[in-house]
C-alpha cells in the first residue's frame, strides 16, 4: 500500500495536555480568592455591620432606605470626632431601629441654637449657606456636653429626630454602634464613602 504525500504545509495537531504547573497554579488562584472573601466576610461579621437608613433626615447624602456599612470596631479604640457619621440606638434601646446622624459637637463642648443657627463653643457651625434651623429643641438653652456624651444632627436638621429632642438628647459614648463609612447607591447614586 502506498503512502500519499500531501503537498503544501503540513501542521501537526498535538493534544494539549494540562501540565501540573498550570494546575498548580490554577489552585493558588482559586485558594487566594477563597481567603479573600472569608477574610472580607470575618471583617464584615466582626467589625462591621450593614444597615439601612430610615427616613429622610441625612439627606441629600444619605437617602432613606439606603444600605450603609458601618464601622463597629473604630470607636473601641477611638472616639467619634466632629463632622462623623454615627450610628446609635437612642438612650440604648435594643428594641429601636438605629439612628444614623453627624457628630456636630463632642465632650466638654457647649452647645446652643440661637436664632436659627447652632453654636458649638460659641462659633456658628457650619457655612453661611445653611438653611436656618426652625426647631432649637432642648438646644435652645446651652448644653454643655459630658465626658461621654455626643450632640448629634441630621444633615436635613428641619426633618431630623435627633439631640434637640428631649427623648434623645446627648448621645452616650456607649449607645453608639459604630461610624458609618460606607453607602450602597439608590438609583444612580453609586458606591461611595460617607462624608
Amino acid at each position: 500500500m502506498r503512502r500519499h504525500r500531501r503537498k503544501g504545509l503540513n501542521f501537526y495537531h498535538k493534544k494539549k495536555i494540562i501540565s501540573a504547573s498550570l494546575i498548580q497554579e490554577i489552585a493558588s488562584w482559586v485558594l487566594g480568592i477563597v481567603v479573600a472573601v472569608f477574610l472580607a466576610f470575618v471583617l464584615t461579621w466582626f467589625a462591621g455591620l450593614r444597615t439601612s437608613v430610615i427616613g429622610v433626615s441625612m439627606e441629600p447624602g444619605l437617602t432613606n432606605g439606603q444600605e450603609i456599612l458601618v464601622n463597629r470596631f473604630s470607636y473601641k479604640l477611638f472616639s467619634p470626632r466632629q463632622g462623623d457619621v454615627i450610628v446609635f440606638l437612642p438612650n440604648g434601646n435594643q428594641n429601636a431601629h438605629y439612628y444614623v446622624k453627624r457628630v456636630v459637637a463632642v465632650p466638654g463642648q457647649k452647645v446652643q441654637i440661637r436664632s436659627g443657627i447652632l453654636y458649638v463653643d460659641g462659633k456658628a457651625y457650619g457655612d453661611e449657606d445653611m438653611d436656618l434651623i426652625a426647631s432649637a429643641g432642648i438646644a435652645e438653652n446651652e448644653i454643655k456636653l459630658g465626658d461621654d456624651e455626643y450632640f448629634v444632627m441630621g444633615d436635613n436638621f428641619n426633618s431630623s429626630e435627633d439631640s434637640r429632642s428631649a427623648n434623645i438628647g446627648p448621645v452616650k459614648k456607649s449607645t453608639i454602634i459604630g461610624q458609618a463609612w460606607f453607602h450602597f447607591g439608590n438609583g444612580s447614586d453609586g458606591l461611595g464613602f460617607i462624608k
